[in-house]
């Protein structure tokens, strides 16, 4: 199965086990909830999977890497208790704690969180003194005389054996204590993961037209020829951070990531045409409604890969506007929230700051939290950033005023100024989006390039919800025979305007 297939079978595996009964003790016992164990090649996404699922369900992660640990570091060190057994003394060899059941205890304690994820990856590559303890952890849960604590789910990953010639083979009687789930790398799930993500639009481009080469692992007479997912991921934050600092993306740092000669020599070709047309195209004119004819003339005699790329550029533009418009929305929905929590409980603080600063460290706080139980998503961290960063604007503003009313209309009026400041910028955004789509009505006419237009803006969580939001009519025109508005306005009805002086109970 394909990685989105696997994360699926994964929540539904924990969200199982964390059922309870009518006593509140887990309705599957500790010893029957078999660990998961995720088959895959290397890079395909095993990992980030992980990190997406615990953000997603509210829950804790730890992540280790069985190849870095020894059997003392799993299991704990040896020492000698003292015990009586029938009035005789006697010495004993036990353990200090795991390492790792250590690690998860600690997690809780510094996070509150008491259920969470032990993910363990490579396990099918530790240590031949290791291998026997881990049989007994699969099935019990248990390094030594310690166990993972209750609420806390085990999910393993491996490698293929034909990947990692570290691999150890499991016998049946372990395979019969693990739930196996295989899966294989599909560009098409990760292109969806990489368009949320801002992964760079030259690479899904580029793969859009030469899929073949999103994963592939060849022998040759150099050695190995790989080109991973992960690959490609980490390709793409360099060539963000290249173009930020004006340096030259060329072949050498390409190859550096896409371990493959032949398509890092052809990505490289293709990354030089992309900029071409981002210089000659000038996108930001056409989103703009300024294209001059010859901008119309040229895309229309272009062929398909050009067309492609130029399809490709306009929606970065449009994109990365209408993600900064969401953004902004999303984190003024959360202000929104802090303030009528303020209204309502500001005359009660001695200085109305006070409960400023105190939604402030709360905000903090629990951004801490979730961070080291690495459960963060980069929207959530973001858009906390963003809350506190103005809740500390809006404390500088009401710091030496200490009547309530006064205090809260300060606030109100920051805040209403804000909420016209973000309608204005969904306005813009807005209009850039119309405008890409009168400018490919009349390039593309009813051609292919639209629809690759609606395909890619209702794939992206950003802008389908911008469009939920904002509305488009081009897109609606072009989308008629989809539900996707329809589908939307019960969820979106409950966000109403923003308005602190709503009662919280209507929202």
């Amino acid at each position: 199965m394909n990685i989105k297939k696997a994360k699926e079978q994964i929540k539904n595996a924990i969200t199982a086990y964390f059922t309870k009964d009518e006593y509140g003790n887990y309705a599957l016992p500790v010893e029957r909830q078999r660990p998961v164990f995720l088959m895959g090649p290397p890079g395909i996404g095993k990992t980030a999977i992980m990190e997406q699922i615990a953000s997603e369900m509210g829950v804790g992660l730890l992540s280790y890497s069985m190849t870095h640990h020894t059997r003392q570091s799993a299991l704990g060190l040896p020492f000698i208790a003292h015990k009586n057994y029938c009035g005789q003394e006697y010495d004993v060899s036990e353990y200090t704690m795991s390492e790792i059941i250590s690690s998860v205890y600690e997690l809780m304690e510094n996070t509150g969180y008491k259920e969470g994820i032990l993910f363990l990856d490579e396990i099918n590559c530790v240590s031949e003194t290791l291998a026997p303890i881990m049989l007994q952890f699969l099935q019990y849960k248990v390094f030594g005389r310690h166990r993972v604590p209750d609420g806390w789910i085990v999910v393993t990953a491996g490698n293929p054996p034909e990947y990692n010639n570290s691999v150890r083979e499991f016998d049946i009687v372990t395979w019969d204590r693990l739930k196996r789930i295989d899966c294989e790398p599909d560009y098409s799930v990760w292109k969806e993961y990489a368009v949320n993500s801002g992964v760079h639009i030259a690479i899904t481009t580029y793969l859009d037209i030469r899929k073949s080469d999103f994963y592939r692992v060849e022998n040759t007479a150099e050695g190995k020829s790989f080109v991973t997912a992960r690959g490609w991921e980490d390709l793409s934050k360099m060539i963000i951070l290249y173009e930020k600092n004006g340096l030259e993306v060329d072949e050498d740092l390409i190859s550096q990531y896409l371990q493959n000669k032949t398509i890092s020599k052809e990505f490289a070709a293709y990354y030089g045409l992309y900029r071409r047309y981002q210089s000659d195209y000038q996108v930001r004119d056409i989103l703009e409604g300024r294209a001059t004819e010859e901008i119309y003339k040229r895309a229309k005699n272009a062929r398909f890969d050009e067309r492609l790329s130029l399809v490709s550029l306009m929606l970065d533009g449009v994109n990365g506007d209408v993600k900064d418009v969401m953004l902004v929305t999303m984190t003024m929905e959360q202000l929104r929230d802090k303030l009528r929590q303020f209204k309502y409980k500001v005359t009660e603080a001695e200085k109305p700051v006070d409960l400023l600063n105190e939604m402030i460290k709360d905000v903090n706080s629990s951004m801490a939290s979730s961070k080291h139980a690495n459960n963060l998503s980069e929207t959530d961290y973001k858009i906390n950033k963003r809350l506190v960063s103005i809740l500390e604007e809006e404390a500088r503003l009401i710091a030496d005023e200490g009547d309530a009313k006064e205090a809260f209309a300060i606030v109100k009026k920051d805040f209403d100024e804000r909420v016209a400041d973000m309608r204005e910028m969904a306005q813009k955004a807005k209009s850039y989006m119309s405008n890409m789509f009168k400018f490919s009505e009349k390039v593309f006419a009813d051609g292919q390039e639209i629809l690759i237009i609606v395909t890619e803006l209702t794939a992206n969580l950003f802008s389908a919800r911008f469009i939920s939001r904002y509305g488009c009519d081009e897109y609606f025109k072009h989308n008629k025979d989809l539900l996707f508005y329809e589908r939307n306005q019960e969820i979106e009805q409950a966000i109403k305007e923003l308005d602190i002086d709503e009662d919280a109970s209507d929202n």
